[in-house]
């Protein structure tokens, strides 16, 4: 096989196409949080020159997304408890009001599953850093998604301190990050936000839901919180905000 061929997207617009109808590697549920659907689907269109794509023989196995925002006044002097949804909203808001941005967010990086351990995930975010130190950006932010958590009762500070013999996180995906580079800075609790009826819950999981209290749910960094006398769940995932200097 020829090398991997990583570029932004405003080199090779004719890529976006498929972005949409490729692999997932999330959750179901996890395609439902509100704010993703409202909004993740103009980044690429409008911040094209920040998100990437690969290719190997011409065939897409991984793309990444980021966003810019403003970043250090008044209004923003801490990274956000709610971590994804909360960054993603501020981007699309300075784009709306023609805001100078100083710094950007990583959003996601997707690898194709049959490309996984072959160490494309550090190509791609190598590239981001690079894309947004391009437009002057100061650091890459990251709200990262620790998708190596399997106990969903381990509370996310213990699982993003904790680390191997030679000193590195545990998470692969934080490992990634720190790797290259990045200090974890802390945890967002309330980063993406899912709630919906039992029967939507039961329909992504395959689980009953049929009793109040946490399930937990195959892929859920926490316990979902079922309420079966008003006909809900609500999950509400933490991340960890990992920040590279660029």
């Amino acid at each position: 096989m020829s090398e991997f061929v990583i570029t932004t997207l405003a080199e090779r617009p004719e890529v976006a196409e498929y972005l949409g109808n490729n692999w997932n590697t999330w959750p179901p549920f996890m395609l439902e949080d509100l704010v993703a659907a409202a909004l993740i689907g103009r980044v690429s269109r409008e911040f094209a020159d920040q998100c990437l794509v690969a290719t190997q023989d011409g065939e897409l196995v991984a793309h990444a997304r980021s966003i810019p925002f403003a970043f250090g006044s008044e209004d923003r002097t801490e990274l956000p408890a709610r971590g994804w949804d909360q960054v993603l909203q501020w981007g699309m808001a300075d784009l709306r009001f023609g805001r100078e941005t100083n710094v950007s967010s990583a959003l996601e990086i997707m690898i194709k599953p049959t490309h996984l351990g072959g160490g494309l995930s550090y190509k791609m975010l190598g590239a981001m850093r690079d894309a947004v130190k391009a437009k002057g950006h100061t650091a890459l932010y990251a709200p990262v998604r620790p998708n190596g958590k399997t106990d969903a009762h381990l509370p996310m500070s213990q699982y993003a301190a904790m680390t191997r013999d030679d000193g590195l996180p545990v998470d692969p995906w934080l490992r990634v990050h720190v790797r290259a580079g990045g200090k974890i800075i802390k945890v967002a609790p309330t980063s993406m936000v899912v709630a919906a009826s039992l029967a939507e819950w039961r329909e992504w999981t395959g689980l009953p839901f049929d009793s109040t209290g946490e399930v937990v749910v195959p892929g859920a960094l926490v316990p979902v919180l079922a309420d079966v006398a008003h006909d809900r769940a609500i999950y509400v995932e933490p991340n960890v905000w990992v920040r590279h200097d660029v």
